[in-house]
């Protein structure tokens, strides 16, 4: 048997909050110049009231609203494949599993968020979401959520994706959606980055700060996020709860647990329902949770553990997370959807507790990963979850090695049929291995430091 398919009545009826099971309270969001906790009602200006009030929930289960579970069906449940294909290849012992994400409309896991914060935004009257994107899966995905909930959406895209992936933008433009290339000349704040910098590629940081300030300058409009944030990542657990239930058909279950992280959504959405397993006693191993960045955007492993904005402008709250700093400017690599300076707060705690490991690479070794699952799966990856299939290689090499039968279970969140200019250049031989220097993780820190003294910075 090479796949496991559920049926609709199959797809699950609540999300999982990881929240009460987190081995230590979440740090919360501070306020820079009260050093206080941020208020849920705080927020409430930027975001539906509903999301808000998942954000800080501590409930361990919520219930999906059946409007959001009928929309989950034009591609739900998602299938579970073998990669038998490429374990043959490796001639490794392990069995090897993916979640293919990329049979939804935008082709990632995007819209699993997407739909469901469009819904309430739209039961609670709002007429427009603003948001950033990267690679541009979250802005199609929240183009496609807001069409089909009678919503308009208006999309900054980090200036390099926009350019780098034209069909992108197109796609989230047939979906109704507005696409701005940030920095644009649509906000104060992008506007003023032109003025000193016409030429700047942009950043996650800097398309955040711009779809906040159309947010808070309109009364029409609120903002969305595709990651990072408990809502966001809560919403994605219906990946795993459906690959747990796959798991049984095949009757296995996971040794190792892998996902690509930029803001960790997917990555989480995946491991989430079996940590659960883990922390209650159910799992039937002790499962290895492993997250992969670019060695071009290492948040975790060489970022700092502080309080930092999510924006480069400023405009959120402090929050304790990973960082490289909010001035960080990306260099122009092909994961587009991997290049924020942050990670998850609840990803980052679980990392730092050692219950998370977390490693990088290059985008090089990156895409020979994703060449050969081509060759031997016959689907091509985003760039994204090819830092998941290199992890999954090593550690399916590493079971060849020591003649361990393991099962790995990695997240496919997202295909690579917008990308055919980063594979174009991979085979022209035009992509180089680029590792993010430590001496500017270290001037960000410092110029952190600068704004804010009393902030305790910590590997």
């Amino acid at each position: 048997m090479r796949k496991v398919l559920l049926s609709e009545d199959e797809i699950p009826k609540q999300w999982y909050n990881i929240l009460p099971d987190l081995p230590e309270p979440l740090p919360p969001p501070i306020n820079p110049v009260t050093r206080e906790p941020v208020k849920p009602e705080e927020l409430m200006a930027l975001f539906p009231r509903e999301c808000i009030m998942q954000e800080v929930s501590q409930e361990r289960w919520i219930n999906i609203p059946e409007e959001v579970r009928e929309t989950y069906m034009l591609w739900r449940p998602t299938p579970l494949y073998r990669a038998i294909n490429l374990e043959r290849a490796l001639k490794t012992p392990a069995r090897i599993y993916y979640k293919y994400e990329g049979v939804s409309p935008p082709g990632s896991h995007k819209p699993n968020t997407a739909v469901a914060q469009a819904y309430y935004a739209m039961k609670e009257g709002i007429k427009r979401l603003t948001t950033e994107t990267g690679a541009g899966q979250w802005g199609s995905a929240l183009a496609l959520g807001c069409m089909l909930f009678g919503m308009k959406a208006t999309v900054y895209m980090v200036k390099v994706s926009y350019n780098q992936k034209p069909y992108r933008r197109i796609l989230m433009e047939l979906w109704g959606a507005d696409v701005y290339p940030s920095p644009s000349a649509n906000t104060e704040y992008g506007r003023r980055i032109l003025k000193d910098d016409p030429d700047n590629p942009g950043s996650l940081g800097i398309a955040i700060s711009e779809a906040i300030e159309d947010a808070i300058t309109h009364e029409d409009a609120k903002y969305s996020l595709g990651s990072v944030l408990n809502f966001v990542l809560l919403h994605q657990t219906v990946v795993g709860l459906e690959a747990k239930k796959q798991m049984e058909v095949f009757d296995d279950y996971p040794d190792i647990i892998v996902g690509c992280i930029g803001g960790g959504s997917s990555f989480s959405g995946l491991f989430w329902p079996f940590y659960y397993d883990k922390v209650s006693g159910r799992a039937p191993k002790d499962i290895k949770f492993l997250a992969v960045e670019p060695t071009a955007c290492p948040s975790i492993t060489k970022g700092f553990y502080t309080y930092d904005h999510g924006d480069t402008a400023r405009l959120t709250p402090l929050i304790k997370m990973y960082t490289l700093g909010h001035t960080f400017i990306p260099p122009p690599i092909h994961a587009g959807g991997l290049r924020y300076h942050g990670k998850a707060p609840t990803l980052c705690l679980l990392n730092k507790k050692g219950i998370v490991k977390t490693v990088a690479y290059n985008q090089v070794e990156v895409f020979k990963a994703a060449h050969l699952f081509a060759k031997t799966e016959g689907i091509l990856p985003a760039p994204e979850p090819s830092h998941a299939i290199k992890a999954v290689i090593d550690e399916a090499l590493r079971c060849k090695e020591t003649g361990e039968d393991k099962t790995i279970l990695f997240l496919l969140c997202g295909h690579g049929h917008f990308d055919m200019q980063a594979f174009s250049d991979y085979l022209s031989g035009k992509l180089l291995p680029y590792e993010y220097p430590e001496e500017k993780v270290k001037e960000a820190m410092q110029e952190l430091t600068k704004l804010y003294p009393w902030l305790k910075i910590e590997r």
